[in-house]
């Protein structure tokens, strides 16, 4: 496919920009950036859509890069090097390769029944802890990621580089409030899934490895300073806290998913086939 060539700040430029600072602008439009050869690679490999490559008009293009311009049929880009440049996330130079891709919808029957737990994230304030969460959900065979409230942005660029590429291997969606993902947890249990909905706080009343973790839970973490709402702690059915020594009164939010989510991997990896 032939590329056009951007040499000067136009309005398609412009809205390039908008993607990578305004949140509002980027969830109307869609899409979002994503930078490195690993999520650009997951994201191709995913099956998500790529709606625009964009390069430096001047560079030697590797084979990584030339196959994937060869084998798309989405519009291409070449970029003044200064272009490029101002785009790039980082400061030690411009990335060989940005990747314009589409959101999927915010649907919560994007998450796989039937498979591991699925996490719930109330109001995160750090888009960097929502990226640790989705690598560690990709990892220990989390089924997906939910995040509730007035929240970061799971697609900041932040949140896509903590992930590693993971972001594109583990649904994530967003949702108003603890409301709707009650309702499609009624949902599943109105079909006959057994789903225990259990939270998470120092104040618990079991902790993870005397719980049975092997079914399709959900499991919410609350914001990294204030904890779960009180809405979201009348809704558990179990409170996990998880044992610690030292001076420590809790975890980081991601840390602690982690830990719950490696417990319930073990357990998954010792149980007697059904």
């Amino acid at each position: 496919m032939r590329s056009t060539r951007v040499s000067k700040r136009n309005a398609t430029f412009q809205q390039w920009q908008t993607l990578l600072t305004n949140r509002s602008k980027r969830t109307r439009a869609g899409e979002f950036l994503v930078q490195g050869v690993r999520p650009i690679t997951l994201a191709v490999e995913q099956g998500w859509t790529i709606r625009s490559f964009l390069y430096a008009d001047d560079a030697h293009l590797s084979q990584w890069a030339q196959d994937l311009l060869d084998g798309t049929s989405a519009a291409q880009f070449a970029l003044a090097p200064d272009l490029l440049q101002e785009l790039a996330e980082k400061d030690e130079g411009a990335p060989e390769m940005i990747a314009v891709v589409e959101m999927p919808p915010d649907d919560l029957t994007r998450i796989p029944t039937g498979a591991g737990p699925t996490l719930v994230f109330d109001r995160p304030s750090s888009p960097g802890n929502i990226g640790t969460m989705i690598r560690s959900i990709d990892a220990l065979g989390g089924s997906g990621l939910i995040v509730t409230g007035h929240a970061a942005d799971p697609f900041d660029t932040k949140c896509i580089r903590a992930t590693t590429g993971s972001f594109f291997a583990v649904p994530v969606v967003r949702a108003g409030s603890q409301t709707e993902v009650l309702d499609w947890v009624a949902g599943r249990r109105a079909r006959g899934e057994d789903v225990v909905v259990r939270g998470t706080d120092e104040g618990g009343d079991t902790v993870p490895h005397e719980t049975d973790l092997t079914g399709s839970d959900v499991i919410v973490i609350g914001n990294e300073t204030r904890g779960m709402t009180a809405a979201w702690r009348d809704a558990c059915d179990s409170i996990l806290s998880i044992p610690m020594t030292g001076t420590a009164s809790s975890l980081n939010a991601a840390s602690a998913a982690t830990v719950v989510l490696y417990e319930a991997h073990r357990q998954r990896l010792v149980a007697p086939p059904s």
